[in-house]
């Protein structure tokens, strides 16, 4: 008897595999519907029961958070009053399995009348629903249950779809990170869409900065009272040209011994700073330190200055809990 390890590996190589064989699938029916959805002056409405209803869910959710308007109705509901959620200007996509779903079928002919183009998501290309879609979205998989019977894999790959359906909306739509960051204030996410570079930066005589020609005596004071671990190299027109870091310190001393403080900034500093522009996401600016293996970047105002205005260190990060 296989272990319960080698269930879930099986169980998840089944669903692994579900999808795959969706995205071999894939043909004009999927063009089609992402121009439909485009077209939508309403809502896209998603209604499923059952496990394909929690489905509709989430890719209503997917969809409203990458500037597509969505929301669920629930089939049963909809028999009830809930139709009236439904607008000329919506598209609705129905969800079903079996594509003989009673309640999805009970509202179709009443969806036609109001002219609402209706998207099927099915696995029987010649079921009842499907009759009634102007598109279809077809796929048909092994569940990974051993009965074939449980919904496991069906549902996965429908996810899989409405996922697939968002993002190619995302690109035709063409949804900047900005519209993304305007939908997302909250939590954790919304900072690392929010907060800039500059909303973090220190600035003035809070950066650290010496000149080519500073003792080493100096730079390292300089290191020290800013409390960086860096300080900038700037020569005299007021340009970055170099930094020196606690590690460039470590390896100076390795290397000139005794004779480190007579040397000057420019004998120990690292050339050709990494820098970022003040309005860059905080969370690019982590992407750029992770990158380089660095812990601080200076700030300027524009692509290609050699002035900066500002640093901002990986603990800045860290305390804006962007990381």
């Amino acid at each position: 008897m296989s272990s319960f390890i080698e269930i879930g590996k099986e169980v998840l190589r089944k669903e692994a595999e579900a999808i795959i064989q969706v995205m071999n699938g894939l043909g004009d029916s999927f063009d089609r519907a992402i121009d439909i959805i485009h077209g939508c002056t309403g809502r896209v409405v998603l209604s499923g029961m059952g496990k394909s209803g929690l489905i509709c869910k989430k890719i209503a959710s997917t969809l409203s958070s990458t500037g597509t308007p969505a929301l669920f109705l629930h089939p049963a509901d909809s028999l009830h009053g809930d139709l009236g959620m439904l607008q000329k200007g919506d598209v609705l996509i129905a969800v079903s399995n079996s594509g003989e779903t009673e309640e999805i079928i009970k509202i179709l002919p009443w969806v036609k009348r109001m002219g609402i183009p209706t998207i099927v998501i099915t696995s029987k290309e010649g079921s009842t629903v499907a009759a009634h879609g102007d598109v279809v979205l077809n796929f048909r998989v092994d569940e990974a249950c051993p009965y074939n019977m449980v919904p496991t894999s069906s549902t996965t790959a429908t996810l899989a779809l409405g996922d697939a359906l968002a993002i190619a909306l995302m690109e035709k739509n063409i949804f900047k990170i900005e519209d993304f960051a305007s939908l997302h204030p909250g939590g954790t996410l919304g900072r690392k869409l929010l907060l800039k570079v500059e909303d973090l930066m220190h600035t003035g005589e809070a950066m650290p900065k010496v000149y080519t020609t500073a003792g080493m005596k100096h730079v390292i004071l300089e290191i020290t009272s800013k409390r960086l671990g860096v300080t900038g190299v700037y020569d005299g027109e007021e340009n970055l040209i170099g930094v020196i870091t606690d590690g460039d310190l470590r390896r100076a001393i390795e290397k000139h011994d005794k004779l480190l403080l007579t040397k000057e900034a420019a004998d120990v500093m690292t050339g050709r700073p990494k820098m970022i522009k003040k309005d860059a996401l905080a969370a690019y600016a982590l992407k750029v330190m992770e990158e380089f293996s660095i812990t601080s970047l200076f700030v300027t105002a524009r692509e290609g200055d050699a002035q900066p205005v500002g640093i901002i260190h990986i603990h800045d990060l860290l305390k804006a809990k962007i990381v």
